[in-house]
Order: C-alpha cells, then sequence, then structure tokens
C-alpha cells in the first residue's frame, strides 16, 4: 500500500481533516415504518458527524468543541466509526471505509459503488430511528460530513422518509446516479442541504463538489452551496463556525 496515500488519510492539524474519499442502480426495499416517538419539546437537538476514508469517529470528536452557542449547550453528538473494508483506489488495502472508492481523484464521472452506499445508509437510517423513537424531533436532527462522510450524509438525508433538520456536506460528492431521484420522497425533499468544498481539492475535485447542486435541483430541492478559494481537500474552522450558525437558525426547539 502507498505509505504517502495512508497520510493523506490522516489530520494534518488541529480543526483540520484531510481525508480521501469515492454503478449499478440498487432498488431501495420500501423503508420499515419505525415506531416515532412523540417529539418530546424538552429534548435536545442531535448531531450526526462521519468522517472520512482512513479516518475514525473519537478522531473528530474535537469539531463540538466549536459549538459554543448556548442553543448547543445539551446537543447530543454522534461520531461513529466505518467499519474495516478493502478499498479498491488504495490497492485493496483494507482500513475503516463507509463503501468503496474506486478512483482518486474523485470527480464528477467516477465509478459508484452504489449497493454499498445503500447499507451504509441503511445503518445511518437505523441510527436516526433509534434518536426519533427516543423523543427528538426530526427537524432537530443534522447529519454532517467530510470526503466519503459527506457523500454518505447525503445519501442518508435523501433517502430518510421524513424531513431532518438538515444534511451538511463538506468535501464530498453524489455517491449514485440519477436513478435514485425516484426514490426520494416529498418530506427528504424539504430537508435543507448545505454544502462546502475548497476550490482547490484535488482528492475530490472541485467539479465533484459542483454537480451537487445540480443534481438536487434535479430532485426539486435547493442546496447552500459555499466555495472556498484556495482550500484543499481540508475543512477549516471558518467552515465549521458557518455550520454552527446555519444549524442554529434551523433549530426547532432550544437544546
Amino acid at each position: 500500500m502507498n505509505s504517502k496515500f495512508i497520510l493523506l488519510l490522516k489530520p494534518a492539524i488541529v480543526f483540520t481533516i484531510t481525508v480521501a474519499v469515492t454503478g449499478f442502480f440498487v432498488v431501495l426495499p420500501r423503508p420499515r415504518t419505525p415506531v416515532y416517538g412523540r417529539p418530546d419539546p424538552m429534548a435536545r437537538s442531535f448531531i450526526m458527524w462521519l468522517h472520512g476514508l482512513g479516518d475514525s469517529g473519537p478522531a473528530n470528536e474535537h469539531i463540538k468543541n466549536i459549538f459554543t452557542a448556548s442553543e448547543f449547550k445539551t446537543t447530543k453528538w454522534s461520531f461513529p466509526s466505518a467499519p474495516d473494508s478493502p478499498v479498491t483506489c488504495n490497492q485493496g488495502a483494507v482500513m475503516p471505509s463507509w463503501f468503496d472508492i474506486h478512483e482518486i481523484p474523485v470527480s464528477a464521472s467516477s465509478p459508484k459503488d452504489e449497493s454499498g452506499v445503500i447499507k451504509a445508509v441503511q445503518n445511518v437510517h437505523i441510527m436516526i430511528d433509534k434518536v426519533v423513537t427516543a423523543g427528538t424531533n426530526p427537524k432537530d436532527i443534522f447529519i454532517c460530513g467530510f470526503s466519503q462522510g459527506g457523500a454518505l450524509t447525503l445519501a442518508s438525508v435523501l433517502l430518510y422518509p421524513r424531513t431532518l433538520g438538515g444534511g451538511a456536506v463538506f468535501s464530498g460528492w453524489v455517491p449514485f446516479n440519477y436513478s435514485i431521484l425516484e426514490q426520494i420522497t416529498p418530506e427528504s425533499k424539504m430537508t435543507p442541504i448545505l454544502w462546502s468544498h475548497g476550490m482547490a481539492d484535488s482528492t475530490v475535485l472541485f467539479e465533484a463538489g459542483q454537480a451537487g447542486p445540480a443534481f438536487l435541483e434535479q430532485a426539486g430541492m435547493y442546496c447552500d452551496f459555499k466555495a472556498y478559494p484556495a482550500l484543499g481537500h481540508s475543512i477549516t474552522q471558518e467552515e465549521l463556525r458557518h455550520l454552527e450558525s446555519w444549524i442554529k437558525t434551523r433549530l426547532q426547539s432550544s437544546s
């Protein structure tokens, strides 16, 4: 395995994450109808952060320290870790990966592991269902992710059967083809999307990020797209502070 590539997958500096990323059409089974708990007006908000390829959930927990506004005082956070899997773009090496990635850099036309994405989405949905069943208003649930985790974030919020508080994609890409659009429910289309991407990204090309708003437009959705000049494949404190403000304005209840 190329050791230089492995180094790309590790955090470079504090609050900067540098992680690498990702068909046949897979029909999602009709989602089961979970037993949703009655939303508790006192329930805390919930934020899930999905890491990039080769990273881990605990390594990203410092992100929550950016959220200092009083609205996030009792917010519940989740930083799950991807299972270890062989990754094609890294010569089949086994590492934490939500689904397979066929090539680096990822472009708008890169091959897509739709079956792997769907499997990962179903696991994210199980976690969301547990939070909703415990009493959290779905519109106070926010899914966020970087790189491969950003791609999974997009897929997870689009295919979840209810409207969530929002999905935030950082340096991600669209991990499936347009044929998936027919599976997006009217409720899912109401979930707000924030998309941030560095214009100097050489791992997930900027064109891959730009394809996101066009894809969402085809789904009848609006995307708040923010381009960051000179930013490579990383996430900055500026982006995270904007995320804090973006989520704060969408909270349905005080945390």
